[in-house]
């Protein structure tokens, strides 16, 4: 099973940028959907973002479409997330999730392998 570790999270102020990393190891990373999720204190963990194994098609939440992009490195077998115009409702702990698979579904119930979350804070 493919492990993923994310990097990049810290504190910004409103209107901010963050890029934040995930590096994956074990299994044939090309071959997994990955996706970027995350979750407030309190809330249920949420859809950002998803993109297929060629890094050929991406999905979106409507929350996050327009600010934030998601792209692949496969000769690094890493996946990283562009945070743009940042808000303090974007605070939250961010995880990328590896599936299996040829399509960009958004329930975290269908994502296999976690990473252990990397803290994005946004405040003025």
């Amino acid at each position: 099973q493919v492990q993923l570790v994310e990097f990049g999270g810290g504190l910004v102020q409103p209107g901010g940028s963050l890029r934040l990393s995930c590096a994956a190891s074990g299994g044939t990373f090309s071959s997994y959907v990955m996706g970027w999720f995350r979750q407030a204190p309190g809330k249920e963990r949420e859809f950002v973002a998803a993109i297929t194994g060629s890094g050929g098609s991406t999905l979106y939440a409507n929350s996050t479409k327009g600010r934030f992009t998601i792209s692949r490195d496969n000769a690094k077998n890493s996946v990283y997330l562009q945070t743009n115009s940042l808000k303090p409702e974007d605070t939250a702990v961010y995880y990328c999730a590896a599936r299996r698979g040829v399509i960009t579904y958004s329930a975290p119930t269908l994502y296999n392998a976690w990473g252990q979350g990397t803290q994005v804070t946004v405040s003025s």
